[in-house]
């Protein structure tokens, strides 16, 4: 997700409602709660929602009220980052993550200075990673993937100097995304945000110690290469996020998704796993906790 496709952010009709709780609370690893509550803001100017406002606490409070305590807000270029920071140091259910999108490294007018302003807030306590950053050839052009490897590199770079996490944008470049990791030396703590591999791609991050973590998208009909990547994952390494408002789960897709709707995807992986939902949950929130550190 990135200001090139922010315009296509919004989904049609009303908001799915509420599942049952979970019973065992679970994080969700990544969202973007900026974009959830009110669209487009970065592509026109319009003023992001007040950190500290009612929607911001609305928001929080009904996934808490679905066993979602917890959140990890990401960023995708500056000024969102800065949101999320702000976000994170105002609400004690919140950390971020901050970084430029790779569709965003080709388009900057200064990617020096925007990668500098990322580092700056990387310093920050509620900042716990480095993300969504990474690679992406399905919008943007052979002529920008220079720019965005060397944004990623400068990502790993900044994940290793403040020995944080590194959250990977990972769209139809798999071999390269490692091939860069491998290169640079990949911090002690990598996930595949919204992980978008086959099996064997699965197994190869695992062994890695790569951390893994699943959107409702694992829900399509059309995913069967993402249920066979989760099933060789271990739990350990597993994460579950929205990746809100995008990739609303079955049987809501194409409606607006938020960190409310988590329990549909855990429900459906602890069924495709063969465990229970209370154990899956459990130990999903205890992986978020060693990815992201405690709060």
């Amino acid at each position: 997700m990135s200001r090139k496709n922010r315009k296509s952010a919004g989904r049609t009709g009303e908001r799915p409602e509420t599942p049952e709780p979970l019973n065992v609370p679970v994080l969700d690893s990544h969202t973007h709660l900026d974009i959830v509550l009110s669209g487009e803001w970065g592509a026109d100017g319009a003023e992001p929602p007040e950190v500290t406002g009612p929607s911001v606490k609305a928001e929080l409070d009904l996934a808490t009220a679905a066993g979602i305590t917890r959140i990890v807000q990401v960023g995708v270029d500056v000024r969102s980052s800065r949101w999320g920071a702000d976000l994170a140091a105002a609400h004690d259910r919140v950390v971020a993550a901050v970084a430029l999108h790779p569709n965003e490294a080709p388009v900057l007018d200064d990617l020096e200075a925007a990668l500098d302003e990322i580092e700056k807030m990387g310093a920050e306590p509620r900042v716990r990673a480095f993300g969504e950053t990474g690679l992406d050839s399905y919008r943007t052009g052979p002529e920008g993937l220079a720019a965005q490897e060397y944004s990623f590199r400068r990502h790993i770079d900044f994940a290793k100097t403040y020995a944080k996490a590194l959250v990977i944008h990972d769209r139809e470049m798999h071999a390269d995304v490692l091939r860069v990791l491998d290169d640079e030396g990949a911090p002690d703590t990598v996930v595949l945000h919204c992980f978008s591999g086959d099996e064997a791609f699965a197994r190869e991050c695992v062994e890695r110690g790569f951390f893994l973590s699943f959107a409702g998208n694992i829900t399509f009909k059309n995913a069967q290469h993402l249920r066979d990547a989760a099933l060789v994952t271990p739990v350990e390494q597993m994460l579950v996020e929205t990746d809100a408002p995008f990739l609303t789960p079955m049987p809501y897709r194409g409606r607006p998704n938020s960190s409310y709707l988590v329990p549909l995807t855990v429900r459906f992986l602890a069924e495709l796993k063969g465990v229970g939902v209370d154990e899956l949950c459990a130990g999903i929130d205890a992986t978020g906790t060693r990815v992201f550190g405690d709060w």
